[in-house]
């Protein structure tokens, strides 16, 4: 039984540690973009500021579950 959950408890981890990573290259890639723009849309900003919070949120999760990068092995 507590295999079972301890399991789980690994692989959901994997997928927010994944799914930050994942945030964070579409926050810094919209960035760049945004960067590069000489005049950049209210929607490219706030689709910027949207991906910024989702980083965010997940990362003050995952510091709030104590996980890093190093527990994934």
């Amino acid at each position: 039984m507590f295999k079972r959950k301890k399991k789980l408890r690994k692989e959901i981890n994997e997928q927010l540690l994944n799914t930050l990573t994942k945030c964070k290259n579409d926050w810094l890639r919209q960035k760049r973009i945004i960067e590069g723009s000489i005049e950049p849309s209210e929607e490219v900003i706030y689709q910027l500021r949207l991906s910024e919070a989702k980083y965010l949120f997940l990362l003050k999760e995952i510091r709030y579950l104590n996980l890093s990068f190093n527990q994934k092995q």
